[in-house]
C-alpha cells in the first residue's frame, strides 16, 4: 500500500476500530506474506506435533505389549513366528531382526556360529539406528521454526516501521494516527513469530526427551536380548566341542 494512502486513511477514519483482520488487509504486501508464512509454519508445527504425540503413545503400547510378551516365558521361537509374519516397531523389530539373524546362522554350518555375537550386535545397532530415526523424522522443522519465525516476525516488524516512517515523510503529519496502523502491523507481525515458535520450541524439547527416553529403551533391551543370545551361542559351541 502507498504510505501516502495510509496516512490518509488513518486520518480519515481516526475512530475506527481496529482488528486483526483490519491490520492484516491493510499491511504492506510484504508484511501480508510474512503473516501467512508464520501462520502456515504454525499450522505445520502443530500438525508434527499432533502426528508425534499420536505416533509416541502407538509406539509405547507396542513396546509395551512386547516386553509383556517376550517376558512372559512363551517360547521364543512361537513370538518369533508370529512377529515376522507383519510389521513390526521399536523392539519388535530389534527382536526379529536378531532373531532372522540367529536362525540364518542355525541352518547354516556350526562354523558360523564363530562371528554370530558380532553380527548380532551390529544388526540391533542398525535397527536401533533406523527406529530412533522414525521417531525423530520431522522433528527438524520443529527446529527451524522455532529458531527462526521470531527473525521471520521481526522482518515484518522493520518492514511496518519502515512503512510508518514513510507515511509521516509522505503526510508530513507526525500525528499518532499516521504511523500507529504501520506500527500495529509492525507488532502483529512479531506477536505471529513468537506464535509459531514458542509452541515449536517448546514440543521440540519435550518430543527430542521422549526420543531419547525410547532410544534409551531400545538399547537397553538390545543390551538384555544380545545378552540372552551370547548365553545360547555359548552352550552351541559347548555342544559342538563335546562332538
Amino acid at each position: 500500500m502507498n504510505p501516502a494512502d495510509i496516512a490518509t486513511s488513518a486520518l480519515a477514519a481516526p475512530g475506527a476500530e481496529v482488528t486483526l483482520w483490519s491490520m492484516f488487509l491493510s499491511a504492506h504486501i510484504v508484511v501480508k506474506l510474512v503473516m501467512i508464512g508464520l501462520l502456515a509454519a504454525s499450522v505445520w508445527c502443530w500438525a508434527i506435533i499432533i502426528n508425534k504425540v499420536m505416533l509416541f503413545a502407538k509406539v509405547q503400547k507396542a513396546m509395551d505389549r512386547f516386553e509383556q510378551a517376550f517376558w512372559s516365558g512363551n517360547s521364543l521361537e512361537e513370538l518369533y513366528g508370529t512377529l515376522s509374519s507383519r510389521p513390526t516397531s521399536g523392539m519388535a523389530s530389534l527382536f526379529v531382526a536378531a532373531m532372522h539373524e540367529w536362525k540364518r546362522s542355525v541352518q547354516t554350518a556350526a562354523s558360523s556360529f564363530m562371528g554370530l555375537q558380532t553380527r548380532i550386535e551390529k544388526v540391533l545397532d542398525v535397527t536401533i539406528a533406523r527406529e530412533t530415526e522414525k521417531l525423530e523424522s520431522h522433528l527438524l522443522v520443529l527446529a527451524t521454526v522455532a529458531s527462526a519465525a521470531p527473525f521471520v516476525g521481526l522482518f515484518g516488524t522493520v518492514w511496518g516501521i519502515m512503512t510508518s516512517f514513510r507515511s509521516i515523510a509522505a503526510s508530513k503529519n507526525t500525528s499518532l494516527a499516521v504511523v500507529a496502523p504501520g506500527i500495529a502491523e509492525a507488532l502483529f507481525a512479531t506477536a505471529l513469530g513468537l506464535f509459531a515458535a514458542i509452541p515449536a520450541l517448546i514440543a521440540y524439547n519435550k518430543l527430542q526427551a521422549d526420543v531419547a527416553k525410547k532410544q534409551a529403551q531400545l538399547e537397553g533391551f538390545a543390551d538384555e536380548f544380545s545378552a540372552i543370545l551370547s548365553r545360547q551361542i555359548d552352550q552351541h559351541g559347548t555342544r559342538d566341542r563335546a562332538a
